[in-house]
């Protein structure tokens, strides 16, 4: 009953949101939740039986945590998760009213949560994890991160917080010296991606730099063998099995990796490999990462860039040069000086420039010898006017955009739901 006031309060703010706003109400709901009940995460998140299972690092937690999830539901786990990606302090608090019931109780063996690598460090302060994923340290807004070893050390708290399996990246040196760090008792298991698989790609998996004497690789739990297209082959405990990922790119190969060791650490004896990648095979994408929707009669892939790592490796995987490309990047890249560290030169011309920044990203690609068609600032005519291209020859429109820019897309084209997702 203690909470019963809280839930109602925030799910009437979450009614009166998405009245006004269809899609929307996934953060403000949750943040009036967590001011006037505060304890409401902890109570929740540590009441599950198996406890907390969490994915972070700088990129692919979306990803990572969907294929896990969905592993673990075919295995027989119900799970509570964050599908629409809100994975700060307010967007758990909005989970919670999204699936509880009035009393904030939430049924199910146990939460998987992605979680930001800014508040990870806090939140596991409250509920110690059960197992941990930390998938990389990339690159990132000097407005927020100043420095990769910020995040690095995030990072660490979480590891040294979990109480059972930390799962770490044996590619990324920032990961190598987090467990290279912990105790002599932790139980720490590595993921990673063949030498050769990585030394045929331009940027590599595209960690940041450490500024210190390279750790040896440690010997790996589970190794992506092999990538070609859409498919990777991974070996595992031994057992060797090939999967369709949701897009094309090392990065997407990584996140199945990582997924795959952290279902088999969270199931034990009952994880089964051949069901695990054969969930992977039918598995969509996470919305607006190589997402793939109906525009009007018309397939467009929409592709999210949130750092200046995910920006450029995203550019290297694009599998033709597209007839048709719209480029808009919102009000969340306080510093743009970061669009000057991504290359372009995979990108043949643009159509159509839109976003907050749409002067900055401009100047960037005009700088680049890319052809640009139009700028129009104005993010809703410029969907208008992209939309409004006859269709391609070949192929599909593309839009590439960043978090702010992505969200008002889909708020625009009517795209409301986090998991109406098709591959």
């Amino acid at each position: 009953m203690f909470y019963l006031p809280a839930i109602l309060i925030g799910r009437a703010a979450r009614t009166l949101i998405r009245k006004v706003r269809p899609g929307g109400g996934s953060a403000l709901p949750g943040l009036i939740l967590s001011k006037i009940a505060p304890g409401l995460l902890a109570k929740t998140l540590n009441s599950f039986p198996d406890g907390l299972v969490v994915v972070t690092g700088s990129a692919g937690k979306s990803t990572t945590t969907k294929m896990l999830v969905a592993i673990a539901r075919a295995h027989g786990k119900t799970v509570f998760t964050n599908p629409s990606t809100a994975n700060i302090n307010q967007g758990f608090y909005s989970a919670i009213l999204e699936r509880s019931n009035i009393f904030g109780l939430i049924q199910g063996d146990v939460a998987i949560l992605e979680m930001d690598e800014g508040h990870a460090a806090e939140i596991t302060k409250r509920v110690a994890p059960r197992q941990s994923t930390i998938l990389n340290v990339l690159e990132d807004q000097l407005d927020r991160f100043v420095d990769p070893s910020i995040v690095r050390e995030k990072l660490a708290m979480v590891a040294r917080r979990t109480k059972g399996p930390i799962l770490l990246n044996a590619d990324d040196q920032n990961t190598v010296i987090i467990g290279a760090d912990l105790s002599s008792d932790a139980n720490v298991v590595w993921f990673g991606i063949d030498e050769t698989v990585i030394g045929s790609t331009k940027h590599g998996l595209g960690a940041a730099p450490t500024y210190l004497p390279n750790l040896e690789r440690p010997n790996v739990d589970a190794e992506i063998q092999s990538v070609a297209g859409t498919t990777a082959t991974v070996l595992i405990a031994q057992q060797q099995v090939s999967f369709s990922l949701p897009n094309r790119g090392l990065h997407y190969a990584l996140d199945s990796v990582a997924a795959l060791l952290s279902a088999r650490s969270y199931l034990g004896s009952d994880f089964d490999l051949d069901l695990a990648a054969s969930v992977l095979n039918d598995l969509p994408p996470v919305f607006a990462r190589g997402e793939i929707a109906q525009v009007g009669a018309e397939d467009v892939e929409f592709i999210l860039v949130q750092n200046p790592m995910s920006f450029q490796l995203n550019l290297d995987n694009l599998s033709t040069k597209p007839e048709q490309i719209m480029v808009a990047i919102g009000r969340d890249v306080h510093d743009p000086s970061w669009l000057w560290t991504v290359d372009m030169s995979n990108l043949t011309h643009v159509d159509m420039v839109s976003g907050y920044n749409f002067a900055e990203i401009a100047l960037r690609l005009t700088y680049a010898g890319v052809p640009i068609g139009e700028v129009d600032g104005d993010l809703e005519s410029a969907l208008t006017k992209f939309f409004s291209l006859p269709a391609p020859s070949s192929g599909m429109k593309t839009v590439i955009f960043s978090a702010d820019a992505m969200r008002r897309t889909r708020r625009i084209l009517g795209f409301t739901d986090p998991e109406a997702v098709e591959r």
